[in-house]
């Protein structure tokens, strides 16, 4: 039961072009890219430009202080890249710094762990991680940009210094986390009126209110002008620890000297007579791999779209990957837990792509802001299980397991695409939809992100879109346990995937149809009145 209306409906539109595109979750971010891309950048270019403006514009998803990975399509190469930047936990954490909590119980956040002490490995300084992002687009910039990495943080500089715009969507995310944001002053200050309320838009009027977020944008600055090694070695490094340490944190400079991303081929996976590449190591991808090998002997392609047989080939596929994923790698994440994470992708006028996935793990990450910085703190901690002797328990230094799936493509007809979501453990499940129903169904990009889908992340029970016809609903009550529904904005059901498609020399892209904030932006000069 629920209360939304039955007749309302909500689509986005794909504008074929010849120009490049970046579909992200936040406009103003996807309207940066873009105008790297115009300006003569290729899409690793855009990419690092996108990264930096999201983590300002969508502050609670993903910053300087998160981590991910980018799967790169390389044009001239014809081969496939993964920058992993994942993020670390500190040197010197200590596991008995994170007793379980006495009576036992689980804390259901993002992971359905044994719950800790004071909730120390999910909220709060000691549940801080060492930060990738900065290192990782500084690798896949220093490899494959073309325009200077200060020109490229620019613009994300300037949206800090005007400060968020608080909009309906932003205040209703920061109404969900408002009694952990009051718990850190300089989180309060930020985000909160008077340390206590959220700092929301106006209902019935346009809201004027921007968030302060002058301090980012020095730091901004500071890594357009230094670079990583600022980020890493300098002053925003020992300004960083400073502000985490005097919270009780443990983070320290050695952690962020020692921090190196990584770059390696992605997983090649044969598909359909086509390919499609994925993130290895601590990443889904090794589980999509599995459930695509899967769908290859399991799903009989159709020209019509999917229909009952292909969702439960997709339920089981995912039912046997998730039974592996969580008994080899520990990953127990629950499946109700909110997106907290974000995705963008681009393709430029040569063919090259980036799906770029990047994260803080919790909506707001730790709640910790840096005052030093203006910097909002992850909680990666929270990736590792807090007991010991699991495949995935807490230990120093240890890299975390992530949810990202960003991934490549190429159809047996010649498409090529990129796809990737938020969503945490919604994600893998999202990406191996769409690419199915790019490559099995033949469907279009606007087809594929318009079309419904499962979810089944580990759980017993599928959610089904509850607009599903009812013989797909019947057919996946005969083997799952189905619950339906809605496809809403808030909260998501499902993930929140974003994707571009180059087909015939046409780019195009697509983000999740119920995200207010979402879109694909073409570079200005196919549309001389601007980017759409």
């Amino acid at each position: 039961m629920d209360n939304f209306s039955r007749t309302q409906s909500t689509r986005k539109t794909v504008i074929p072009t010849r120009g490049g595109v970046v579909a992200a979750q936040h406009r103003r971010a996807a309207e940066v890219g873009a105008a790297v891309l115009e300006a003569g950048g290729d899409a690793v270019d855009a990419a690092v430009a996108t990264s930096f403006a999201i983590g300002v514009v969508e502050p609670w998803m993903s910053g300087v202080a998160g981590g991910g990975a980018m799967t790169i399509w390389r044009a001239a190469e014809g081969k496939a890249y993964t920058v992993n930047y994942g993020m670390r936990s500190p040197g010197a954490l200590d596991p008995a710094d994170y007793p379980l909590a006495r009576g036992g119980g689980q804390k259901v956040d993002l992971f359905t762990w044994a719950a800790v002490e004071g909730d120390r490995n999910v909220q709060g300084a000691t549940a801080i991680a060492v930060p990738g992002v900065v290192a990782g687009m500084d690798l896949a910039h220093g490899r494959y940009g073309r325009l200077p990495w200060k020109d490229l943080l620019q613009p994300a500089v300037g949206l800090a210094q005007q400060g968020l715009l608080v909009d309906w969507f932003s205040s209703l995310l920061t109404t969900s986390c408002a009694r952990s944001l009051a718990v850190d002053p300089d989180a309060a200050r930020m985000f909160l009126d008077d340390g206590r309320w959220p700092i929301v838009g106006g209902w019935t009027s346009v809201c004027d209110r921007h968030l302060d977020q002058t301090a980012l944008a020095a730091t901004l600055a500071r890594i357009a002008e230094g670079g990583a090694r600022e980020f890493y070695q300098g002053d925003v490094a020992h300004m960083l620890v400073k502000d985490v340490q005097a919270k009780g944190g443990c983070l320290s400079e050695a952690d962020l000297r020692a921090y190196r991303a990584e770059i390696a081929p992605a997983l090649a996976i044969p598909y359909r007579g086509g390919q499609v590449y994925a993130a290895p190591g601590l990443t889904a991808g090794p589980t999509f791999k599995q459930c695509i090998e899967l769908l290859s002997d399991s799903l009989a392609p159709g020209a019509n779209g999917p229909d009952a047989r292909s969702y439960v080939a997709y339920a089981k596929a995912l039912d046997a990957g998730y039974r592996s994923r969580l008994s080899n790698l520990g990953d127990a994440e629950a499946p109700g837990a909110p997106s907290c994470t974000t995705h963008f992708c681009v393709v430029d006028r040569e063919g090259n792509m980036c799906a770029v996935t990047q994260t803080l793990l919790s909506v707001f990450g730790s709640r910790v802001v840096s005052p030093s910085t203006g910097v909002l703190m992850n909680n990666g901690i929270m990736w590792f299980d807090p007991e010991p002797g699991k495949p995935n328990s807490l230990a120093p230094g240890k890299r975390c397991l992530m949810n990202v799936c960003p991934v490549v493509g190429e159809t047996a007809a010649g498409a090529r695409f990129a796809l990737g979501a938020s969503g945490g453990r919604k994600i893998m499940g999202a990406v191996l939809q769409l690419t199915s129903f790019l490559m099995d169904h033949g469907l279009t990009l606007e087809q594929a992100f318009h079309c419904q889908r499962i979810d089944m992340s580990g759980g017993p029970e599928v959610t089904a879109d509850s607009t599903l016809p009812a013989d797909v609903i019947e057919a996946l009550q005969k083997v799952f346990k189905t619950v339906r529904a809605k496809r809403t904005f808030f909260p998501y059901s499902f993930a929140c995937p974003s994707g571009v498609m180059r087909a015939d020399g046409m780019n195009m892209g697509c983000t999740e149809i119920m995200s207010p904030l979402g879109d694909a932006v073409v570079q200005a000069s196919v549309f001389p009145e601007g980017p759409r």
